[in-house]
């Protein structure tokens, strides 16, 4: 008897646990808080504006240096793939569902409530890291323009405390703190909690000045690249996994997988949008086709301008532009560019986290504050506070290598979750009306789904390590609070 009751409470926990938020493609709750002010252009700039940052001015040089050689091109091409899939599964969604919470509202749709909470979750790794690791870029490159100018900052003030060590462990470096990383990142956090439609135009000028730059390098760096440095397009492997060789090129494109996250974003501002059924989709998949297009012919200049092992430093666009004489009135333009370009990243990124936290919040996951919005600036205050003030600390304290491992693999499985969430509505919820559907939605959830999971098997043994620690921390809360407070089981 006491079996069949154990047995019982065992099922009725894991029915909890998997139960499903009804689907309500008419549903806005909330939508009186926030101001719907954004139209299509507006949110394909803010999908840019995550998009286009450290992953194709640092990331690039540094994957090529270390992961896949002048191959970064193929990374590249790859993670672009695997994103391409995710973004129609993301557009699906969005157009029918368009509400804030972006994959973790999505898997609270289809695959229950425990999993949402861990997607959920993982999005912090996404938005919250993911400003942390732009800031940290943003950073070297504000200390290399000052260089310049022979203003030099203490070291101390400037680098991370913390480094990895030849075998992925955290030690000291010496340092004292990021100053400039934390400073940007709570700049924006104010821009953010002031109005969302000031943002957009912030954000909107200077994704104009990111783009102009990078095409203007791309034309003037072509005539200075050297085929040379394209051979061997596959550098040999050196006898360890994912350092050249196929296994690099596979590692490098899960790394540099970060750098298209930026689409997500626009998913996550569905209140805010004025036509999310027809604006969602154009915002996502431009955005993605924009960025892909940009990453792959900076790269390409990139690993041309300069041999490939060398652009493994904090600031590769400013190395390869400063090795030719001939480019150096692009240099001062361009650092400026790519600060600017990186403030961009970090505003949208911090855009995305409140939103999402207002949205677990609303389901009784998160404490009722997290919904608070201003009364006059119809933002939320309270969640993008929180949000600020953390990625602050974050990038005040982590290098740049630990915080891009895990922002990649936090949004692969974001991605590949929802790639087979699609599916599972397709199921489920045959009769729901879809403005925009996913082409042959059986094959490219599949392969999204395998694409993006299978990317996270090519990262480092450490990177899984911090990932079990955050998610063991996030499913502790979970089970402390979100499980008795939901209001779904309410």
């Amino acid at each position: 008897m006491n079996n069949k009751g154990a047995g019982e409470g065992g099922r009725s926990l894991l029915k909890q646990l998997c139960a499903v938020r009804p689907v309500d493609p008419q549903e806005s709750a909330g939508a009186s808080r926030l101001k719907q002010v954004l139209g299509p252009w507006a949110l394909t700039s803010i999908g840019l504006g995550a998009t286009i940052g450290t992953g194709i001015f640092v990331l690039t040089g540094q994957v090529a240096a270390t992961q896949s050689g002048p191959a970064i091109t193929l990374s590249l091409l790859i993670a672009a793939f695997g994103s391409m899939l995710a973004a129609l599964c993301y557009s699906e969604f969005a157009a029918f569902l368009p509400v804030p919470g972006s994959a973790y509202r999505y898997t609270y749709a289809t695959l229950g409530e425990a999993l949402a909470w861990f997607i959920g979750w993982n999005l912090l790794l996404e938005y919250a890291i993911s400003a942390s690791t732009v800031a940290v870029s943003w950073s070297a490159y504000v200390v290399n323009l000052l260089g310049d100018a022979h203003i030099h900052l203490p070291a101390a003030l400037v680098n991370a405390p913390l480094r990895l060590d030849a075998h992925e462990h955290l030690v000291r470096s010496g340092a004292l703190i990021n100053l400039p990383a934390a400073l940007i990142v709570l700049a924006m956090t104010w821009v953010l909690y002031v109005g969302v439609s000031e943002s957009a135009r912030a954000n909107t000028l200077m994704v104009t000045l990111k783009v102009a730059i990078i095409v203007i390098v791309v034309i003037a760096g072509l005539k200075y690249v050297d085929p040379a440095n394209f051979h061997p397009y596959i550098p040999p492997n050196t006898g360890h996994f994912g350092h050249f060789g196929i296994s690099g090129v596979l590692q490098g494109a899960g790394i540099i997988f970060f750098s298209y996250v930026g689409f997500d974003t626009a998913s996550t501002m569905a209140l805010e949008a004025r036509n999310p059924q027809r604006d969602l989709p154009l915002g996502i998949l431009g955005a993605l086709a924009i960025s892909a297009v940009l990453y792959i012919a900076m790269s390409s200049v990139l690993v041309g301008l300069v041999p490939f092992h060398e652009l493994n430093v904090a600031a590769p666009v400013a190395v390869a532009i400063d090795r030719h004489p001939q480019l150096a009135w692009l240099s001062w333009p361009v650092k400026v560019g790519v600060i600017v370009g990186m403030t961009s990243v970090i505003l949208t990124s911090l855009l995305g986290q409140p939103r999402i936290l207002l949205s677990m919040a609303d389901d009784g996951l998160l404490p009722d504050s997290m919904a608070r919005c201003h009364p006059r600036f119809k933002t939320p205050h309270v969640s993008t506070i929180i949000t600020g003030l953390g990625a602050a600390l974050i990038a005040a304290i982590f290098p740049l290598e630990v915080l891009a491992d895990l922002v990649s693999i936090g949004i692969l499985l974001a991605f590949g979750v929802v790639c087979l969430g699609v599916l599972v509505l397709r199921r489920t919820r045959p009769d729901v009306h879809r403005p925009f559907r996913v082409p042959w939605a059986p094959v490219t959830c599949t392969l999204g789904f395998v694409v993006c999971c299978g990317l996270t098997l090519t990262l480092s043994n450490g990177t899984w390590v911090r990932l079990l620690v955050w998610t063991i921390i996030g499913m502790s809360i979970y089970g402390i609070y979100g499980f008795r407070h939901s209001r779904l089981r309410r």
